[in-house]
């Protein structure tokens, strides 16, 4: 799977997650301060979502100092489905219940430990095929359409 994966500032969990996304087998495709010095958080969450909408990753990672600015711009990009997690059953719920295509997270808050909990969580969860659940995407596409 190619994941398109962002931050607007350098830092170590970043490069954290990078190892750990290649050591699980995927393919990682870098935008923001993995590619350059400036990266400011709007362009760099709508660059990943951009990828993730347009086919050219399966599936996007954004990071901020707090993740809330990756994921408000991100889901400025029809079609991105951004969802901020802090946790695992957060980031679990995201993927079941809404279809998440792009998991957002906090440079600040995110441990290391955290980091391979929820990516265990979000990798490890597909899509609800509950009526319900799958009624819910639907009215989002409508309205991105």
């Amino acid at each position: 799977m190619t994941i398109a994966i962002g931050s607007d500032m350098d830092a170590t969990i970043l490069k954290v997650a990078v190892e750990e996304l290649q050591k699980r087998g995927h393919e990682v495709l870098p935008f923001g301060r993995l590619l350059t010095a400036e990266a400011p958080w709007p362009k760099v969450g709508m660059e990943v979502a951009e990828a993730v909408v347009r086919g050219h990753a399966d599936q996007g990672i954004v990071f901020c100092w707090t993740g809330t600015g990756v994921s408000m711009a991100a889901n400025k990009v029809k079609g991105a489905r951004a969802a901020l997690c802090w946790d695992a059953p957060t980031a679990a719920g995201a993927r079941q219940w809404n279809d998440a295509n792009i998991l957002a997270m906090s440079l600040r808050y995110t441990s290391e430990e955290m980091l391979k909990e929820i990516l265990n969580a979000w990798f490890s969860n597909t899509p609800s095929t509950e009526e319900e659940d799958q009624a819910c995407i639907r009215y989002l596409k409508e309205m991105d359409a």
